[in-house]
């Protein structure tokens, strides 16, 4: 269960201005070709991963020789398993590779390919980027973390079409959680 709250566009509050320098490296374009690295390194390990797997549950010394003898049996559900997880990778790829960054538009609001700053109740501040897919993943772009969630993840649901100084509140386990949009690049 969720529900977004926000105030009316006229009584937002300003978001908080952050140094110019900072401004220009927290770059999405910059974040994007990190996610796109990271995904990079991440398919190239499980493509290695899977091989390994593969080449273990298919070799001769892997043979049952007994019915309580399962190597080969646990070795082949291990490259299956390395199998699918190669092309979750490759799918992520393919659709952040296909994304088309636009600049944040104040009409539309936060769209998919949107880099935000949320704060929340305590005052904490985290940096999320809005991707098709690849959730969960961490970039590091000079000292400061981005999330990378998705549309499909009830936080990402209630940020679009959210504007800078709206809030959005998500219910977790039955907990409310608050946030507060403080910048979109």
């Amino acid at each position: 269960v969720l529900a977004a709250t926000g105030p009316d566009r006229a009584e937002r509050k300003k978001p908080r201005q952050r140094p110019a320098i900072l401004r220009l490296i927290m770059n999405k374009h910059s974040v994007h070709q990190l996610i796109l690295a990271k995904l990079r390194v991440d398919l190239d390990i499980a493509e290695r991963a899977a091989q390994t797997a593969y080449e273990t549950a298919t070799h001769e010394e892997n043979i049952a020789e007994n019915k309580y003898d399962t190597l080969g049996l646990e070795a082949s559900y291990l490259a299956a398993g390395q199998a699918k997880r190669v092309e979750e990778i490759r799918q992520s790829l393919a659709l952040c590779q296909n994304l088309t960054l636009r600049p944040y538009d104040e009409q539309r609001g936060i769209e998919v390919g949107a880099l935000l700053g949320l704060e929340d109740e305590k005052g904490r501040e985290q940096w999320l980027f809005l991707a098709p897919d690849a959730a969960g993943l961490k970039v590091d772009l000079v000292g400061q973390m981005i999330t990378v969630i998705t549309p499909r993840s009830p936080l990402g649901k209630s940020l679009l079409g959210k504007f800078e100084g709206d809030e959005v509140e998500i219910l977790v386990a039955g907990a409310r959680q608050q946030f507060a949009v403080t910048e979109v690049i």
